[in-house]
């Protein structure tokens, strides 16, 4: 059952690039496209929707976790609760020929958050929803006769809000950190490749690697530059169904500038993702994965989840 599938990076990009507090790398660098064999040689177009759920709640510095309790309150950091992720996903891609193809990624995002700011004796809350960052990637995988080695090469547009403020507490009517707004307020470059193929009968195997680049800053704020890298193994010897196991990284630099929170930002993280695929039908897929930490390392003060959840369809016309 082997499939022709280039791998593709747009589960990837599911969020809009680094956010603060490393939570940009939450949850995203599942790579589900490869799962639902939506990346084909032949022409057409495909689409995919997809749902991701992860809760930020556990607060973290260097490798270790931080008990809540030995914190002094008023403390002169943030001291952050909890951030709930609830993330929509719509992926359109187009492939005129074997060669070349084209991945629109518009993401929409559902986010609670709670903490308690510098000084502050009571949290802020706040609640937001609406258009993350869109992004655009074309590929090219014309280097060999089977096609299974390719690039990538994109933009992450400005389209996500970052004018959101909180909605209760001690800071209602602030502006968020920018690092939770829906969008980064910048353009980024975007570089990858990918090789894919048989380890052996039954056995499809990956790997993949995207270099994720600002442009430049707004309102006093820079995201920093961030890679993923994937690998991924799936045994094909069933018809009904796939199993998928992935091992996910993603390291992110420090935010810079003035509305930047240098000091809580910048992560290496590293997930275990069991999946399974299961084939409705030959142009109709659905997936599910988990995703869930083996190693951790952030830069200060941040809040990571201890499991997340993806659930997706895969239509190929």
């Amino acid at each position: 059952m082997r499939q022709s599938a280039g791998l593709a990076i747009a589960t990837l990009l599911l969020v809009p690039g680094p956010l603060v507090r490393a939570c940009g790398a939450c949850g995203c660098t599942l790579n589900s496209d490869w799962a639902s064999q939506g990346y084909a040689v032949k022409p057409g177009f495909r689409f995919d929707l997809r749902y991701d759920y992860f809760n930020q709640d556990q607060l973290r510095s260097g490798t270790k976790s931080v008990d809540r309790g030995g914190l002094v309150i008023p403390n002169g950091m943030e001291i952050q609760e909890k951030t709930i992720n609830r993330n929509l996903t719509a992926t359109l891609d187009y492939s005129p020929d074997p060669d070349w193809g084209v991945t629109l990624l518009v993401p929409v995002f559902n986010r609670y958050h709670a903490t308690l700011a510098p000084g502050d004796m009571d949290p802020s809350f706040s609640k937001g929803s609406g258009l993350g960052d869109v992004r655009v990637l074309g590929r090219y995988q014309g280097f060999s006769e089977d096609h299974s080695f390719g690039i990538q090469f994109g933009v992450k547009l400005a389209t996500g809000d970052t004018k959101q403020t909180f909605n209760a507490g001690a800071q209602a009517g602030e502006l968020l950190d920018r690092g939770l707004q829906l969008g980064t307020g910048t353009t980024d470059l975007l570089l990858g490749c990918y090789a894919f193929g048989e380890l052996a009968a039954d056995w499809g195997v990956f790997g993949q690697v995207l270099f994720q680049k600002p442009t430049g800053g707004k309102d006093g704020f820079k995201p920093g530059d961030g890679v993923n890298a994937n690998v991924g193994l799936r045994y094909t010897g069933h018809a009904g169904f796939t199993p998928h196991l992935q091992l996910n990284v993603r390291a992110e630099g420090r935010e810079s500038g003035p509305n930047a929170d240098v000091d809580n930002s910048g992560a290496t993280l590293v997930y275990l993702s069991p999946g399974v695929t299961f084939n409705v039908s030959p142009r109709f897929q659905v997936y599910a994965f988990a995703q869930v930490p083996v190693a951790q390392r952030v830069t200060g003060l941040q809040i990571e989840p201890r499991w997340s959840a993806s659930l997706g369809l895969h239509w190929s016309f």
